[in-house]
């Protein structure tokens, strides 16, 4: 007797393991659909504030193809949403410089992949650039230093002090003109319809044009 209960009781772990590995991978598709609505929700809050400042967390959930009750379950407020925007920025800006691989080759061919990286952040950094009030809203601090601008200021004085970068201005003024030319860029598709590579080849030319030794 005692050892059929000891084979009825080893015999019901498989069943235990296989319900709890099922389980477990229950919660993984509902985790990456959840992340998956957010992302959806985001987006649209970009695109739809890019056109209309004003838009609505209702607005954000048409744009989404979502209903109004799924946006305010992800962000109960506006604040909540202009937040996450905030942080998805500051940590698509971070992931961003890190591909550009700054501390690797001359500084020149960094810079050029940094700028590569950025200009594909357009949509999201123009938001910011567009709305002054997004700073408070987001939750940043307009003018406040980011781990991504210690690394683009490290870069430039690397290229100013071996010489492949202009020594005779600031490495505060080559971060500004970098900006600029971006935004220019970013403008440039948004506003006259220049087509993506057209634009960021232009920024790409003037760039290396004024930084250049």
């Amino acid at each position: 007797m005692g050892s059929d209960r000891t084979a009825t009781q080893g015999a019901a772990t498989p069943d235990t393991a296989t319900q709890a590995t099922a389980t477990a991978a229950a919660t993984t598709r509902e985790s990456t659909t959840r992340a998956r609505t957010r992302r959806a929700i985001l987006d649209a809050a970009v695109t739809r504030l890019s056109a209309d400042h004003a838009a609505s967390l209702a607005d954000v959930a048409e744009t989404a193809g979502v209903g109004r009750t799924t946006v305010h379950r992800y962000f109960p407020e506006r604040s909540d949403l202009l937040a996450a925007i905030g942080t998805d920025v500051s940590e698509r800006l971070e992931a961003a410089t890190a591909r550009a691989r700054l501390d690797d080759g001359p500084a020149p061919e960094a810079l050029d992949r940094l700028c590569l990286e950025y200009f594909e952040l357009g949509d999201r950094l123009m938001l910011l650039y567009d709305v002054p009030q997004f700073w408070a809203w987001s939750g940043l601090e307009e003018g406040e230093e980011t781990p991504s601008d210690r690394a683009l200021i490290t870069l430039l004085r690397r290229g100013q002090r071996d010489g492949t970068l202009d020594p005779d201005v600031s490495d505060t003024w080559l971060q500004s003109v970098l900006w600029a030319l971006l935004y220019a860029a970013w403008e440039q598709t948004r506003d006259y319809d220049t087509p993506r590579h057209t634009a960021l080849s232009l920024c790409l030319r003037t760039l290396r044009k004024a930084t250049a030794a």
